[in-house]
């Protein structure tokens, strides 16, 4: 009679095992679609063929499943990386992570692997949640951070953290452009990209000289009529800090000092604002790319620059580059269009790296795959804006340059 029992009650926790699993599953799918504020109970239930009751079942509020869907995927990206923190040197640690990242998104694209939430939403939630799971990540982060030698001295200290950082955060841009790649091009992308953060694309000798350039703004075509300037960097600041969800037209307008029937006034919706703010963005970037050109010297000596004056705006100016983790929350139609802007941004890297090659300049890489590495550890400069502060900006660029620059390998280029 208990080994029944037993079976009974056996089967009943696998049901609802694998019942939860799948809720979270969806809810997952749904986080990388819209965002956690646009994952609803409802859209869930639809995706798992039961009815929002039954959701509340296994989760009271919505705020209950999206934590605990950011907790699963954290708790797989320690386990990929205490997989890989049993390589034997550093550089067989961070190949075999990087490895191992290929490998997860494509079992993703087959659905042989659960999907991972992206990790960037953590933002967008109330507390206790945002704390705990910031907390959570930090604990991940520093695992990841053991997987270069232990730092003698406070200055390496600083590098191992940006080195790490640039590599994590590499790995989250990972889905917004492997894509382009059918999965039998998988293993050809991953070694040029373990090449490139092995030893970099600046050729042997090469020195750090970057010239923070100028742009002029006001040449940008971009900008609503009658719409205030300050609105653009309001709303670039809070979807920073908040992500797309998480700035309310409420907070933007708090943030302005304004009403929300004011907002409304030079505004008919926010995704009209957060578009705003990508084509600004890019169209800075496009700014300073052009202007690394018209200074003349090596492609080298250009690309330093370009990467040098973004990484200036992301960590010190009063008006960063909106970051492209609220790119899942937005309406597909303005999606697709701030992917395309992100793209052309990502081939003018690219033809400058090709030229670079062409002339000796810059070693050989795959510029494709290089540039979006480049796009990836600019976008992600924002997030050390705060801890990076008190080291000097002429040393700042050029450690977190150097992660792709010169690899993870190499001591940091001399200021």
């Amino acid at each position: 009679m208990n080994a029944t029992s037993d079976t009974v009650d056996s089967a009943k926790t696998r049901r609802f095992q694998q019942k939860r699993e799948r809720i979270l599953d969806a809810a997952a799918t749904l986080i990388n679609r819209h965002g956690v504020r646009g994952m609803t109970f409802v859209d869930v239930a639809q995706l798992v063929d039961l009815n929002t009751t039954s959701i509340t079942y296994y989760f009271k509020r919505k705020e209950l499943l999206a934590a605990a869907v950011l907790e699963r995927s954290l708790e797989r990206i320690e386990a990929l990386i205490e997989d890989a923190g049993q390589g034997k040197t550093p550089q067989e640690r961070i190949a075999r992570y990087i490895r191992s990242n290929f490998d997860l998104q494509a079992g993703i694209n087959a659905q042989e692997e659960r999907p991972v939430a992206v990790l960037s939403d953590i933002r967008a939630l109330n507390e206790p949640y945002n704390s705990d799971l910031t907390a959570r990540y930090v604990q991940v982060f520093r695992k990841l951070r053991t997987f270069f030698d232990p730092p003698r001295n406070d200055q390496e200290k600083i590098l191992g953290t940006i080195r790490a950082h640039v590599l994590v955060q590499n790995m989250f841009w990972l889905p917004a452009w492997i894509s382009q790649y059918s999965s039998g091009d998988y293993d050809r992308v991953c070694k040029r990209l373990i090449e490139l953060f092995e030893t970099g694309f600046a050729p042997a000798g090469a020195g750090w000289e970057p010239q923070l350039l100028e742009i002029d703004e006001s040449s940008l075509k971009v900008g609503i009529e009658g719409m205030p300037g300050n609105f653009a960097r309001a709303a670039t600041f809070l979807i920073n800090e908040r992500g797309y969800r998480g700035a309310s037209v409420e907070q933007i307008a708090s943030e302005l000092n304004v009403t929300k029937g004011s907002f409304y006034h030079h505004l008919e919706a926010k995704d009209e604002l957060v578009l705003e703010c990508f084509r600004r963005s890019y169209g800075r970037v496009s700014l300073v790319q052009r202007a690394a050109t018209r200074a003349g010297g090596s492609h080298w000596q250009q690309l330093a620059s370009s990467i040098a004056t973004l990484l200036n705006i992301q960590l010190y100016s009063e008006f960063p580059l909106v970051r492209t983790t609220a790119l899942q929350a937005l309406p597909t139609e303005l999606r697709n269009d701030v992917i395309d802007r992100s793209n052309r941004m990502a081939r003018r890297f690219a033809g400058m790296m090709i030229d670079g090659i062409t002339e000796g300049s810059v070693k050989p890489v795959d510029p494709l795959i290089a540039s979006q590495a480049v796009m990836g550890a600019l976008n992600s400069a924002y997030d050390l804006r705060g801890w990076i502060e008190p080291v000097p900006p002429a040393q700042a660029f050029a450690y977190y340059a150097s992660t792709l620059a010169y690899g993870l390998f190499s001591p940091p280029p001399k200021t």
